[in-house]
């Protein structure tokens, strides 16, 4: 009787050590390729600019090492819009913000409906903000405005996202 229940504590034992070692290996190999960047999401996924649809993206870039951020934006309301003084703002979600000087457009800025326009920025902390070249890359912008016929009570926010490879 006492030989049975060591027989089957045996195998109960040999079981969990038979799977613990399976479990081992199916560990390291998912290390090894999370370490070799083959687990990489970001690369799997596409270059993309969403804005809300009153902002068209056209083209975007981010460029580390020349310390710019470029976007393209198409104004898709019937009417022009102005840009107050700081109504653009860029961001990051790295630990260190992602900072850069507007230079074009001087804000504030009236933009005429249909029309497209480059806002350009330069001076900008790449490397701090986590940026490497050929790497992927997400700024995020913020645009406040208001219409020219409503006035600057009426202002209103869009947010949009630039995910891209990093030049």
């Amino acid at each position: 009787m006492n030989i049975k229940k060591f027989n089957k504590a045996q195998a109960a034992l040999e079981f969990l050590t038979t799977y613990g070692w399976a479990f081992l290996v199916i560990i390291i190999m998912i290390g090894a390729l999370a370490y070799f960047g083959i687990l990489s999401p970001s690369k799997l996924l596409p270059n993309r600019c969403n804005f809300g649809s009153e902002f068209g993206c056209i083209d975007y870039q981010i460029d580390a090492t020349a310390n710019t951020f470029k976007i393209r934006l198409k104004n898709g309301l019937q009417q022009a819009e102005i840009i107050p003084a700081g109504g653009i703002t860029i961001s990051s979600e790295s630990a260190t913000p992602y900072t850069c000087t507007l230079t074009t457009p001087a804000l504030p800025f009236t933009w005429t409906s249909g029309t497209t326009q480059d806002f350009i920025w330069g001076t900008c902390n790449s490397a701090a903000a986590g940026f490497v070249p050929g790497e992927k890359g997400k700024v995020l912008v913020s645009i406040d405005y208001f219409s020219t016929t409503s006035g600057s009570s009426y202002q209103r926010t869009t947010k949009g996202e630039v995910f891209t490879t990093i030049k």
